[in-house]
Formats: structure tokens, sequence, C-alpha cells
């Protein structure tokens, strides 16, 4: 089979694994700092070698020596003591200001959030009131209050950065509330309090703490200012702010006093945003590699290095649209590793065909289709194979020529056309501009082709219809428009994601005849993915069956549903309900299907599989011709199922 690499199979995991360790050596550098930073807070008495106020005025001025390290002030008060005490009152500013911004902001921001209402409309009336007016003016207002001093400047800046925490908090419930879980949770009668502390804080518990690490790094150089201007820390105690305001006044006769609390500001800054990012990096992501221990498990590197299925598919035909051929596609680990996700696939599909994806959730359906537009998240990678659609390989492509095939030349139906419809635009714009990027139409020809597409999908009263607003649409209309929208650059592939799950059963079979219509019509090629045994039969000419990232088995329709080769396809057809012979209980496939990393060694359905064999512990390549099958007892499976 024909094999792409991408940058080179050995060079990418070696950048990878260097610019983790390169990330982890800078963690532990800022994680070293903080701890520094927190053991001089709380041993400065034992740690600095004067006390910080003892004055020497015969001594002042100097420059680092042995007796000073980082020389003495005006006062003759040595800097490096000073340095160390006020390590102290960084760690109790930022303490103080961050717990009162999350104690005030995140309760406010919570209730106001799941309550909405009145109640939101004046909060957030007061909070843009106060964010419009700069920062350190509300402060220094605040102060005048409450008056000068660490404590009171402390509440201010509570104050203040308790907006963040609220509207953070505000946004992130505003999502939530409307989540399966939390009507689930009030069906079973639970209370407001318990639904936003039990169920709904977990759920936004990351956010919050990546705007914690941001907000301590902000106290501090807030801390800093306004002890500079004599409003925080007061003399002559001693604080990074109030050692940079006395450097002010001498910057002329002795420039190096601004250097040492210069330096610890931006040390102890830059060391809080940075662990803020690898929590804001880390937080959802990532895969947990648990083995499971009654089955043995491919390592990482075996998986990587399988080689091609030794099967092989027909020549290319003249009418071939679409040809992959070994695609793998890999998520980055936490080590610097690669875990696979899709590994040796390949089909193939001729203009006017209708190949059908099927399988479990999680078996890699709509994975493949989006590794075939390239639409994979900045965490996938396609490692290996080739994608090529209409002669040219995909995976060569720059990304401009890539986005000038999608659309013109491929696109792709989402299965909730509520989510891929932008509720702010009507649905009659969101077509026309597709028309007007890839097209080049005027506002008015769009238009009138968008019209036109509407009425070619079956909506009556077209014109009106493009001017309303998805959410002013039943279910199936608005499959409909993403179908119209698909289809607007007339596309040689279409890749339809389970384009029919979420519309009742007369929706579907109207949905299913319009894909046989226009694609008898515009002669397209049509990649179907679904889970719907009984839809894949009614519209697919092929179907390919996959379970944990391959393909196990691909045949003609009618041949796959006569006759099944693999156990697992053989499991699927089943457990149809229609398939069964109506007595209780419906036949199942026992367990589930396991996760990335989590692959037995060997046959990857063996731990599922009821005629298992010592054979099956070894890898199984995918045999065949036009029928391709991936079960070295697939022969004598048949003449079983014939009996």
């Amino acid at each position: 089979m024909k094999t792409v690499p991408s940058d080179g199979p050995a060079a990418a995991p070696s950048r990878r694994r260097r610019g983790a360790s390169g990330s982890a050596a800078i963690v532990v550098v800022a994680g070293a700092i903080l701890a520094l930073l927190v053991f001089l807070a709380l041993f400065a008495d034992l740690v600095s070698p004067y006390d910080p106020l003892r004055q020497n005025l015969i001594a002042s001025l100097q420059w680092p020596s042995a007796a000073h390290w980082l020389g003495t002030d005006d006062l003759g008060r040595d800097v490096l003591s000073r340095l160390i005490h006020g390590c102290r009152i960084a760690v109790i500013a930022a303490g103080e200001a961050t717990t009162i911004a999350i104690l005030i902001g995140v309760p406010i921001g919570l209730f106001i959030g799941y309550r909405g209402g009145w109640w939101d409309w004046v909060v957030m009336r007061v909070v843009e009131a106060v964010v419009s007016i700069p920062g350190i003016m509300v402060a220094i207002v605040i102060l005048a209050l409450l008056g000068t001093g660490l404590h009171k400047a402390m509440i201010a800046l509570g104050i203040l950065f308790s907006t963040s925490f609220l509207r953070l908090a505000r946004g992130v419930v505003l999502a939530e509330r409307e989540e399966v879980y939390v009507r689930s949770a009030r069906v079973v009668g639970a209370s407001g309090g318990r639904i936003l502390l039990g169920h709904i804080l977990p759920n936004i518990a990351p956010p919050l703490i990546v705007q914690t690490t941001l907000t301590v790094g902000a106290v501090l150089l807030a801390e800093a200012g306004l002890s500079f201007i004599g409003l925080g820390v007061q003399p002559p105690d001693a604080s990074w702010g109030t050692m940079l305001s006395t450097a002010a006044a001498f910057m002329d006769l002795h420039w190096f006093l601004a250097i040492p609390p210069g330096i610890a500001i931006i040390l102890t800054v830059l060391s809080i945003n940075l662990i803020g990012d690898v929590i804001r990096d880390g937080v959802g992501r990532g895969i947990t590699v648990a083995a499971r221990q009654d089955a043995p498990v491919a390592s990482f590197a075996a998986l990587a290095d399988v080689a091609p299925s030794a099967a092989a598919l027909p020549p290319p035909r003249p009418d071939e649209v679409l040809r992959v051929e070994g695609l793998r596609v890999t998520v980055s680990t936490a080590d610097g590793g690669e875990l696979p996700l899709i590994s040796d696939l390949s089909l193939s599909i001729s203009k006017g065909e209708t190949l059908g994806l099927v399988g479990e959730s999680g078996s890699g359906k709509t994975l493949t289709g989006l590794a075939i537009l390239g639409l994979t998240s900045v965490a996938l990678r396609t490692t290996h194979g080739s994608i090529v659609l209409n002669g040219r390989d995909l995976r060569t492509l720059p990304r401009r020529r890539i986005e000038e095939v999608r659309g013109n030349e491929v696109a792709m139906v989402f299965q909730d056309p509520t989510t891929s419809l932008n509720p702010a635009f009507t649905v009659g714009s969101q077509i026309a501009e597709v028309l007007r990027a890839k097209h080049g139409l005027s506002k008015s020809a769009a238009w009138a082709r968008t019209v036109e597409l509407i009425d070619r999908v079956g909506i009556p009263r077209p014109g009106e219809r493009a001017r309303a607003f998805p959410h002013e649409l039943s279910g199936g209309m608005a499959q409909r428009i993403a179908i119209a929208r698909a289809l607007s650059c007339n596309p040689s592939l279409l890749i339809a994601d389970e384009p029919t799950t979420a519309l009742d059963v007369t929706v579907q079979q109207e949905i299913l005849d319009l894909f046989r219509d226009l694609q008898a019509e515009f002669g397209m090629a049509i990649l179907f993915v679904t889970h719907d045994l009984a839809v894949a039969a009614d519209i697919c000419d092929r179907i390919s069956v996959m379970y944990a990232g391959e393909m196990v088995e691909m045949a003609e329709v009618d041949a796959l549903f006569a006759r099944p080769r693999h156990p697992y396809t053989r499991g699927l057809l089943s457990a149809m309900p229609h398939a069964s012979d109506r007595k209780p209980p419906l036949p199942t496939i026992r367990g589930s299907v396991p996760r990335p990393g989590t692959w037995p060694a060997g046959c990857r359905f063996s731990n599922r599989c009821d005629f298992k064999v010592a054979a099956c512990e070894r890898r199984i390549p995918l045999t065949g011709t036009d029928r391709l099958v991936r079960c070295i007892r697939a022969d004598e499976l048949v003449l079983e199922a014939a009996q």
C-alpha cells in the first residue's frame, strides 16, 4: 500500500518528546521558584542575615559586597533581608486578595447564572460599570473609603478582581444549567443549592482554577503598584513595592536598588503564569491509559509499527472519487508518544456509490470522516497513509489548497443540524455565504441560488424559509437546510455523519429518499456514517464495519447481511430488533468497545468474541479483495452459520 508520512515517522515523535521535556523543565523551574518564595515567606526571620528594619546611615547606598550580598538602601538597611521579608508580604497579599475575590465573585456568579432574571440584570449592570473604569482607579476609590495599609489594600484588590470570577462563573453556569444532567437532577427533586454545589460547581472548577493562577500574578503586580504610590504597605515595613519606591527616589545615585525587587516581581509573576498555562493546557486533555487485567494490551510502540495489512483494494477505477489507503490517526500522549485512534484503514468510493461506515460508538467512524476533511483537533495527527480525492492526495496539499477543496469537492452533513447551523444568522444567509466565498457570486445571485437549493431539498415556500433562523425550523427542515448548504457547490464527495439519528422514522425516510434523489441528480459519491444497520441497508451499496479504530469487514450490502464473515458483524446483525426472533431477551454483544490504549494485543475483538482461539493473540491482517475480513476463522465461521 502507498504510505505518505507527514514529517517522517521518527522525527516527529522525537520533536514532540523534546518539546514535552522542555515544557516539563520550565514547569519544574517555575515550581521551584514558587516553592522558594513560600519557604522564604515562612522562615524569613531565620533565613534573612539582618533585621530588615535595622538602620546604619554610615553604610547607606552600598553596592553588593561580602557583608551585604545585594547592598544597602538609603538608610543602610540590608537589601537582601528586606527582599526576603518582602516574600512574606507577597504571599500574604496574594492569598488575601485572591481569597476575597473568590469568596465574593464565585457565589454571586453561580447564583445569578443559575437564577437569571432581574438578579442577573442588576448585578451585571453594576459589574459593567465597575469594569468600565480603570482597575487602579477603582482600587484607589475603595482605599479612600477604607484607608491605607496592606490588609485594606488587599480588600480593595479582592473586590476589584472579584468581577473576573463573577463573570467567569456566570458564563459557565449559563451553559451548564441547560445540560441534561442538570435537568435530570431537577427531575429527581434536587434543590437549587444542591444542584449548584453538587452538580454544576465541580464541572466549572477547572476554569476557576486557571483564573485563580492568573489572579495571583495580577494581585502581586497590583500590590507592588499600590505600595509604590504609598497606598499599600507603609514604611518602614519591607515589601517589593516600597523597595521600588525607595529605588525610584535614588535612581541617579544608586540604580542597582531597583534590580532585586524588580527581578523578584518578574520571576514570581512569570512563574505563576507559567503554572497557570500548564493547568489550562492540562485541564480536560490527555488520555488515561489503563490496561485491562484480563487481556494482553498492545504497547503504543507496537501499535505504531504495525505494517499495512496484506489486503489490497481493487485497482482504481476510472470513476473512483475517493481512495484511502493505510490511514492512521494518532493523538499525542503526556509522555511525548503517539496513541493510535485509527490504524491501517483503507476504503474506496466511486461516483454514484454510497459506502456505509457502521459500528458501535467509539469505533472511529466520525473520526474517519473528519480525518478525510482534515478537520481533526490540534491534538490529533494523520501520520500515515494517503487520502486521494479526484486523483489528488489531500495529505500532500498545503493548507490553502485544502480549504479550497472543502466545500467545492468534498462536503459534510453533521448529525445534529441545530448545532451545525449558526443560531445568530438566517439559514439562507449561511448558504449564500458559502456561494459567495467559494464561487464569488454577487449578493443577489447567491441569494437566488440559495432559494433554488432550498426548494430542491423539498422545503415549501423556500423564499420565506430562507429568511428563517434555525430555531424556527423543525428538525427535518433544519437537516434539509444542512444538506442544501453541503450541496451548494456541487461536491463530488459528500460525507454524511449520522444525518438521520435525531429524526423520527417518517422524516428519516424522507431524508434518505432525498439523499438518493440528489445522488442520482449530481452523481456524487457518499460516505454514510451510521450506527443503524437498517438505515445502512436502505441507502448503502457497500458497508464497511469498523471496530476499535480499524476495519474488520467490508462487503456488498446483500452479501454482508446474508453471510457475515466476522463475529463482530454477526453480533451487530443479531442485535437488530427486527432481526431477532421477537422472543426476549434481545441478543447483545457482551462488553463494550475498548478505549484507545486498552486494545488487546492481537485481534481487538478477541476479548468479546465467543470464537476466540490461541491464534487470535497475534495481529490479524485484513485479507481479501472485493470482500475484506479481519478474522482468521472467517471461512469456518461462515460454514457454521450456513448450517
